[in-house]
């Protein structure tokens, strides 16, 4: 009789484990993500600089670009990347920077057009032309 009660108990049980171990029901999933797709990532040499088209570099002794045009209104950012020091000095006085030690910038707003020659006061050779439209 003990026995009969046991088994009595236990097939429940069996049925129970049998039917949480080998469940053919899909596991729920999570809803969809309303999160944007990932961006590809582009590599730094790739992306434009900021501000492109209004930056000069000042890099092996020269102006690069030594021509630039913008528009009225535009500011201008001369970005000293060599290791002796440089100046942006305009041609007719307008503007100059003083002494650009290396990573030094300067920046200059052209609120009228015309052509605006500069030079390094210090590298004679170094020449540039901001035309302004």
């Amino acid at each position: 009789m003990r026995h009969a009660r046991l088994a009595a108990l236990a097939l429940p049980l069996m049925l129970a484990l049998a039917a949480c171990s080998g469940s053919a029901t899909a596991a729920p999933t999570a809803p969809p993500s309303s999160a944007p797709p990932p961006v590809a990532s582009v590599p730094a040499s790739a992306a434009p600089p900021a501000a492109a088209g209004n930056t000069v570099s000042i890099s092996s002794f020269s102006f690069q670009p030594a021509e630039l045009t913008v528009a009225v209104g535009t500011t201008v950012t001369w970005t000293n990347n060599d290791s002796a020091s440089h100046t942006v000095t305009a041609d007719d006085g307008s503007f100059k920077s003083g002494t650009l030690g290396n990573g030094a910038t300067f920046s200059q707003t052209f609120a009228t057009p015309g052509t605006f020659a500069y030079h390094c006061a210090i590298h004679s050779s170094m020449t540039g032309t901001i035309t302004v439209h």
